[in-house]
């Protein structure tokens, strides 16, 4: 099993359960399976970055099966391969605003949909129900190519906010008090409910 090295000790079955079942949740929402163990793999790593040989050992699988997997994760931007200088050893990584990224990049991806849709919309005519399902569709990625880039920069300002509170705001130290704050607060809100 991979080291990870941290000052926080670290049950090595635990982690490897946690990988797996982030892998699932991803998977379930259409990741496909290993790039989503790949993926859960190197976010579960303090450093976020692997060599081929300390992923496959981590997910106890092939170096063939890390390298397609890895393939896939660089196509849509959520890691990167990276080489030292002067070694020949090929690193991995996810990158510490990996979603921000992604989204960011899903706005060429859906000027290109929307091109496409108005196409269909013309081909298959505007008053049929195949057109009018294409207009919709067409519609909610103006929607969401109007409201993205505004998500995006409220969450940058609250980045920033959260950076404020704490010197490192992944550091799970001081995670911690935010994480207790909000499970005693939906604690107190079940038993005023009852629950």
């Amino acid at each position: 099993m991979v080291t990870m090295r941290s000052r926080y000790k670290r049950d090595p079955h635990l982690v490897s359960a946690f990988i797996e079942r982030f892998a699932i949740a991803l998977s379930e929402a259409g990741f496909p399976r290993m790039p989503a163990r790949v993926f859960a793999g190197l976010l579960a790593t303090d450093s976020g970055r692997l060599t081929a040989a300390d992923l496959a050992a981590l997910l106890q699988v092939s170096p063939a099966a890390i390298s397609g997997a890895v393939r896939y994760l660089a196509q849509i931007n959520l890691a990167s391969r990276e080489r030292e200088p002067r070694s020949r050893r090929d690193y991995y990584r996810v990158h510490d605003d990996v979603w921000y990224e992604a989204i960011a990049r899903r706005e060429q991806v859906l000027t290109r949909w929307e091109r496409s849709l108005r196409e269909g919309i013309e081909v298959l005519g505007g008053d049929t129900a195949a057109g009018s399902r294409m207009a919709e569709t067409l519609a909610f990625f103006e929607f969401l190519q109007k409201e993205l880039p505004l998500m995006l920069k409220k969450w940058r300002g609250h980045k920033v906010k959260l950076q404020a509170r704490s010197s490192n705001p992944l550091d799970p130290v001081d995670a911690k008090p935010l994480a207790r704050r909000s499970l005693s607060r939906r604690f107190r809100g079940r038993q005023r409910l009852g629950v």
